[in-house]
C-alpha cells in the first residue's frame, strides 16, 4: 500500500461539518440538482502551447505508447485505477422502486458526490438501460480499462446477488453492492456499538431481521460471521425456515444457516424473547410487539423515509433505538462505510473486497466512536472526518492480510 496515498485521505476528503437543520424546501432540492451534481476538473492547467503539447498532441502519444508496451503503466499515467464506476439499472431506487435508468441517475450522481466528499475518490455514474444480468456483466467487462472498481447500486433482489457474483468472477477489481454490504457493515458497527454501551455479548444474542432483500440477506451473513448466536429472517410470508415452500435459491441458503431456534410463523412469533430487531423491509410494525422481546432490547428500524416503528414509540420498550434518518439519534448511514471501503481497497491495490475487509471496516467505524459512545451515539456522525481515513486504513490492512493485493 502507498502510505502517502493513504495519509492523504483526510486532506482530500473534507466532509461538511455544519449543523444547519433548517427544513429543506422543494425549490432548494430542484435547484441543487439543476444541471446535475458533477463536473470534470483538470488536474493540471493548460494556459500556454507548452501545456497543450504535454497534455494532448504530440506529448500524449508517448504516454499511450508506453502503456501499449506495458499495460500496468495505465495505473501511473491514467486515472482509471482509482476511478469508481457507480452502476445501476434503476430497478430498486431508494424507496421508489423500479423507476428506470434515467430516473436513477440523480441518485448515482449523488453517490459520486459522496465518494469525492468523504473518500477523496473520483467516480462516474453509469446507468444501464437493461435488466439483463448477462448484458450488464458484458457491458462492464468491455468497459474495464476505464475504471478501477465497481459500486453496484439500487439493483433489485434476487438479481443483485447473481449480478454481483458474476461480476466478481469476471473482473479483476473490487466489486461491491452497497445496498447489501454497505448496509451490513454499518449495521454490524452499530450493533457492536450498542452492545458496548449496554455491556452485552453479541455472541449470546438472537437477532430478528425483517426483510430478506439485498440488505437483509447481507446483514444476516455478516452478523453470523461476526459471531451472533442466532439470526431469524422474515420475508413477506413470515419466518424463513427449512422446508418452507416457494423459497428462491438465496432464501433456501438462508433457511439452511439461520433460525437455529426452529421458529415458525410471523413477526410476533419471531420477536418473542429476541434481543435485537433489525427492520429492512419497508413495512410497519405495532410498537406493542416490541414488548414481547427480551428486556431492554435493541431496535434498528432502518426503512426510509418511514421507519418500521417510530423511534419515540420504540423507545418505550427498547434500551437503544436507531434509524436510517438524520433527524433522529443513531443514524445508520452507508456513507460511514463505502467511501472508506473503496478508498482502502484502491489504496492497497486490491483485486477484490473480502469478508475480512468488511469486518475490518465495521470495527474501524466503532473505534472512531469508542471514546464517546452512549445510548444516543452508537456510531460516529456521518460527517465525522475521521471515519473514512480510519476505515480505509483498516480495509487496506485487511486486504494485504488476505493476499488480494498486487
Amino acid at each position: 500500500m502507498n502510505d502517502e496515498v493513504s495519509k492523504s485521505t483526510a486532506a482530500e476528503a473534507a466532509p461538511p461539518t455544519g449543523t444547519d437543520t433548517t427544513p429543506v424546501t422543494d425549490a432548494e432540492i430542484f435547484r441543487g440538482h439543476e444541471g446535475g451534481k458533477l463536473s470534470v476538473a483538470a488536474t493540471r492547467p493548460i494556459s500556454q502551447p507548452r501545456d497543450l503539447s504535454i497534455a494532448y498532441t504530440p506529448g500524449v502519444a508517448k504516454a499511450s505508447r508506453a502503456i501499449a508496451e506495458n499495460a500496468r503503466l495505465a495505473r501511473q499515467y491514467t486515472w482509471a485505477h482509482r476511478l469508481v464506476a457507480v452502476v445501476s439499472d434503476g430497478t430498486a431506487v431508494l424507496g421508489l422502486g423500479d423507476i428506470g435508468a434515467s430516473a436513477s441517475l440523480p441518485v448515482m450522481e449523488g453517490k459520486s458526490v459522496l465518494f469525492k466528499t468523504f473518500g477523496g475518490l473520483d467516480s462516474i455514474p453509469l446507468v444501464l438501460d437493461t435488466k439483463d444480468v448477462d448484458e450488464i456483466v458484458e457491458t462492464l467487462v468491455r468497459l474495464r480499462p476505464s475504471y478501477g472498481a465497481v459500486n453496484l447500486e439500487d439493483i433489485s433482489a434476487p438479481r443483485c446477488f447473481e449480478l454481483e457474483d458474476k461480476l466478481k468472477a469476471a473482473l479483476d477489481c473490487p466489486v461491491m453492492h452497497d445496498d447489501q454490504h454497505g448496509t451490513a457493515i454499518v449495521t454490524l458497527a452499530a450493533l457492536r456499538g450498542a452492545n458496548l454501551v449496554l455491556g452485552r455479548d453479541i455472541a449470546r444474542q438472537r437477532v430478528v431481521i425483517s426483510g430478506a432483500g439485498a440488505a437483509g440477506v447481507a446483514c444476516a451473513k455478516i452478523l453470523q460471521e461476526a459471531g451472533v448466536a442466532d439470526v431469524t429472517v422474515l420475508d413477506s410470508r413470515g419466518i424463513i425456515h427449512s422446508g418452507r415452500d416457494g423459497l428462491n435459491p438465496v432464501k433456501e441458503k438462508l433457511a439452511e444457516t439461520t433460525n437455529k431456534s426452529g421458529l415458525r410463523g410471523g413477526l410476533a412469533d419471531a420477536l418473542r424473547g429476541a434481543d435485537v430487531f433489525l427492520g429492512l423491509s419497508g413495512s410497519t410494525i405495532e410498537p406493542e410487539l416490541l414488548g414481547d422481546m427480551a428486556d431492554d432490547p435493541i431496535v434498528f428500524a432502518l426503512s426510509n423515509p418511514d421507519p418500521e416503528v417510530h423511534p419515540e414509540a420504540a423507545g418505550k420498550y427498547a434500551a437503544i433505538v436507531a434509524t436510517g434518518r438524520s433527524d433522529f439519534p443513531n443514524q445508520i448511514n452507508n456513507v460511514l462505510a463505502f467511501p472508506g471501503v473503496f478508498r482502502g481497497a484502491l489504496d492497497a491495490g486490491a483485486r477484490a473486497i473480502t469478508e475480512n475487509m468488511k469486518l475490518a471496516a465495521a470495527d474501524a467505524i466503532v473505534a472512531v466512536a469508542q471514546d464517546d459512545l452512549g445510548p444516543d451515539r452508537i456510531v460516529p456522525s456521518p460527517l465525522d472526518p475521521r471515519v473514512a481515513p480510519e476505515v480505509a486504513a483498516a480495509v487496506a490492512k485487511a486486504a494485504v492480510e488476505d493476499g488480494v493485493t498486487g
